[in-house]
């Protein structure tokens, strides 16, 4: 992403190298030997990245306007604008919380709002089943912090989450400690202090800076097109499964988009219509198509008991493994060439699954 989106490296606080994945009896595998020199998984604050390309799209001439979206009218008829309303905190005087309700007339409508899109609500996208995301950033002592300075931890098992993963991952000058579930929202303080539990050898002694919570699409919308609007990102539901990684995603969705605009509206000249985004939308499905079916199926296979858990750790410790799974997660394709390779990935893969799921689990190991 930094290199195709031309961001700087000073936004970036970790160059993380090292990936433990620590398996439901705390079996830790270390992963990310088959990483080249250069190659590294960026850790970056949102409010940081944002605030970047905030400006940098001002810089180059968008409008910014420091607004509530509320909703839009549709055009009623071929040509008409989409009118926009939202509360305005620049311009209300003495009422910046407020804000004033103010319109906007626009040709062409880009959803880029988030989980919990209005756009796609006002267009009649249609739903999709979301997980809850929950994190907590922790200042640790600096002995621990160095443990973690090109680091991140993933976790799995039923108490830190029944169908995802658990985290701690490194940021600037603290750690995000974290986990997320689609099945049992209600749980989430649950699995929450269950990550707090098993990870606390590392991040004793933490103090809480700040707690987040954000819904993450399990899967695209219904419907990510109607007449002139379109919707990106977690909007458009462009999450991947067993990462949750939703970033990268989101910024190529919005300059896919944005490029088919400009070139179908052949710069502006020409009033775009329906056809227009479609072609977007097939263009994304026939780049990110597969990787997005895969990467489902890697998680019904292997997030839905411990056993299963196991085995994904173990296998881990396979080369092949590590360099498929970094290749794939650094470059956003799903890689894997190697006939003789993937057959044999498949016979490891059935076997410790056989294995794990007809034994009785391992004795549980102390997180030194």
């Amino acid at each position: 992403m930094l290199e195709e989106f031309d961001l700087p490296k000073e936004i970036v606080d970790r160059e993380v190298k090292k990936m433990t994945m620590i398996s439901p009896t705390n079996k830790e595998v270390q992963i990310g030997q088959t990483l080249k020199d250069h190659e590294y998984i960026g850790m970056v604050r949102r409010e940081v990245l944002d605030d970047f390309l905030r400006k940098r799209a001002s810089e180059n001439g968008a409008q910014l306007i420091n607004g509530l979206f509320l909703g839009m009218q549709l055009p009623q008829k071929k040509g008409e604008s989409y009118v926009l309303t939202y509360n305005d905190y620049n311009s209300a005087e003495g009422a910046s919380r407020n804000g004033e309700k103010k319109t906007l007339e626009v040709d062409v409508v880009i959803g880029a709002d988030g989980a919990n899109s209005r756009v796609a609500k006002d267009i009649g996208a249609g739903d999709y089943a979301y997980a809850i995301a929950f994190q907590e950033r922790m200042r640790i002592p600096d002995d621990k912090m160095e443990y973690y300075k090109d680091r991140a931890e993933m976790y799995v098992g039923e108490d830190v989450s029944p169908d995802f993963y658990a985290w701690v991952f490194p940021k600037c000058d603290h750690v995000a400690v974290g986990t997320g579930t689609v099945i049992d929202k209600k749980g989430i303080q649950k699995y929450q202090q269950g990550i707090r539990d098993r990870a606390a050898p590392r991040i004793a002694g933490g103090e809480v800076l700040r707690v987040e919570a954000h819904p993450i699409p399990e899967h695209p919308r219904p419907w990510r097109v109607k007449d002139r609007a379109a919707l990106i990102g977690d909007a458009a539901g462009y999450v991947t499964k067993c990462s949750g990684e939703g970033i990268y995603f989101a910024a190529k969705s919005g300059r896919m988009c944005a490029e088919r605009i400009v070139t179908n509206s052949e710069k502006g000249t020409r009033m775009i219509d329906e056809y227009d985004l479609k072609e977007y939308i097939r263009e994304w499905d026939a780049k990110y198509g597969a990787t997005y079916l895969v990467l489902d199926l890697l998680q019904k296979v292997f997030y839905t008991t411990d056993a299963q858990r196991e085995s994904f750790v173990e296998l881990c410790e396979e080369e092949y493994v590590q360099t498929v799974t970094f290749d794939s997660y650094l470059y956003k394709t799903v890689q894997g060439n190697n006939p003789i390779g993937d057959l044999k990935l498949g016979w490891k893969t059935l076997t410790s699954l056989w294995k794990n799921s007809n034994k009785k689990p391992d004795e549980m190991r102390t997180l030194v």
